[in-house]
């Protein structure tokens, strides 16, 4: 597996070329030895995943994916397990060309794929069909057998990247393999930690195919994958100052749930204080529901003012609405030059209406609010959501949250996290909310930015999937206030 001092580095496909062609012109490692370390490593995981298989099929593409394969299909049939190969063609090249020849020798059954004709029967399949330079759709009798292979019923073993997802952006143009289990030779690529990769890659294992430490020394990453985290313990003569004011401004008319769990998980994240600035009909509710909670009625810009100046950090826009009274608040709260996250209609409003920040601010948009903010579509966000965070965060000079499967984090200066925590229980009203105030509450504790966003963005998605081990169906955003808390103290793992 990973050594340490790079395990947490995700590489683009470039990237992992460029490591790829070092192994072998600086380390003297032949691109068949290479292939043949995956096939042991791959094999090795094959046998602890399904210990009982006896019979195999592996799908060959044309490339050295396929020469991983056949060399896959060589040590199984080594170990007595039965064993066929269907390939796409027999156009390899190179290394790719040698492997097929060994499996040849290996006197084992090989077909040719036809659209029409029938899989054979496996316990396992082994998809070695393209690996990680495929960026664009498969080709029509390709997409023709990783829709047979998926409607089969048979559990799948990737190599490298299941064929059809895009390993820089985990986007799919096309047809995909979905897969029980991927097996990653040399480096984590990143496009298999978002997007549409977790529908795909199944249990994802990174193996570094016993090459030394020295072979990432000064080679750069592209991003990393967010570590657990949570703030320090209290001084033990803390008082509430010492831990920040939020102050959360929203909930126009009919829309006092949002503000008001995005306030409550400023509180459970450890917020000393926290004010909500809202409409006058919404204070009773607040106040019977959580009086911890300091709800004021604020009708217009003059009565937010002096809100503003007792605030350390701002959270705008959960239910805020773009209609003038919104719009007004959302004006004075940018003007105040306050530190602050922004969200739903905050961020709506500054689509319209686009400024820089010079002061630290945090951007959680989702998709749809990302593809505002950037003047593009949806489709055109998903297709490369690292691309989409980072031009979020040079646009606005924020730190930007593009939240999803795989939540990524992005730094004006390039920096990028993924989070690979979360689960689609996660995906109901009110999640984005509470994560505003998370990430609020741990800049008013002297976070900055990044940190704040970064630790946030962890903390949420963790509660998350503590919270759904009670079933993901029916998941309340309110039943992540206590693991938030509980997580926020470091006193469980999840």
């Amino acid at each position: 597996m990973h050594a340490a001092t790079h395990h947490h580095d995700l590489y683009t496909v470039e990237q992992v070329r460029a490591l790829d062609r070092r192994a072998i012109d600086d380390l003297g490692i032949s691109g068949l030895e290479l292939m043949s370390r995956a096939a042991a490593v791959a094999f090795a995981c094959f046998c602890r995943q399904w210990p009982q298989a006896r019979r195999l099929v592996v799908f060959c593409g044309p490339g050295n994916n396929g020469g991983d394969g056949y060399l896959v299909a060589s040590l199984a049939h080594g170990a007595g397990l039965g064993v066929e190969v269907v390939e796409l063609n027999d156009a390899q090249q190179g290394d790719a060309k040698s492997a097929r020849e060994t499996w040849q020798r290996s006197a084992g059954v090989t077909h040719r794929w036809h659209r029409d004709g029938s899989l054979p029967l496996a316990d396992v399949y082994v998809d070695a069909l393209y690996g990680t330079g495929l960026n664009r759709a498969p080709e029509a009798s390709a997409s023709s057998l990783i829709d047979r292979i998926n409607a089969s019923g048979v559990p799948v073993m990737a190599l490298d990247v299941p064929s059809g997802l895009n390993a820089d952006t985990g986007h799919c143009p096309g047809s995909a393999i979905v897969a029980q289990l991927t097996v990653s030779f040399i480096a984590a690529k990143r496009g298999t930690y978002t997007g549409q990769a977790a529908t795909k890659v199944g249990t994802l294992v990174v193996d570094t195919l016993g090459l030394p430490e020295i072979l990432w020394q000064g080679m750069p990453s592209d991003a990393a994958l967010l570590e657990a985290a949570h703030l320090p313990p209290r001084a033990r003569d803390a008082h509430k100052g010492n831990n920040g004011h939020v102050l959360a401004i929203g909930g126009d008319h009919g829309t006092a749930g949002a503000i008001r769990l995005c306030s409550e998980a400023a509180l459970r994240s450890g917020a000393g204080l926290v004010s909500v600035a809202t409409r006058a009909d919404n204070l009773f509710a607040l106040n019977a529901a959580r009086p911890e909670l300091m709800a004021h009625a604020v009708h217009g810009p003059q009565e937010l003012q002096s809100l503003l100046e007792r605030a350390t950090v701002l959270a705008v826009g959960p239910g805020l609405g773009q209609a003038a009274w919104g719009h007004a608040l959302w004006l004075t709260a940018l003007d105040s030059g306050k530190p602050m996250v922004l969200d739903a209609d905050g961020l709506n409003l500054l689509a319209r209406e686009p400024r820089q920040f010079s002061t630290p601010v945090v951007l959680t948009p989702h998709p749809g609010e990302a593809a505002r903010l950037l003047s593009s579509t949806i489709a055109e966000v998903e297709k490369d959501r690292f691309a989409a965070a980072r031009a979020l965060a040079q646009r606005y000079d924020a730190v930007a949250v593009l939240k999803g499967s795989g939540s990524l984090i992005a730094h004006p200066d390039g920096r990028l996290d993924v989070c690979t925590w979360g689960n689609p229980g996660m995906a109901t009203g009110g999640m984005g909310d509470l994560m505003t105030g998370v990430i609020a509450a741990l800049m008013a504790q002297g976070c900055d930015a990044w940190q704040a966003a970064r630790m946030g963005v962890g903390l949420h998605a963790r509660a998350g999937d503590l919270a759904a081990r009670h079933g993901e169906r029916g998941l309340l955003a309110s039943d992540l206030l206590e693991p938030l808390r509980t997580l926020g103290n470091g006193l469980a793992h999840g």
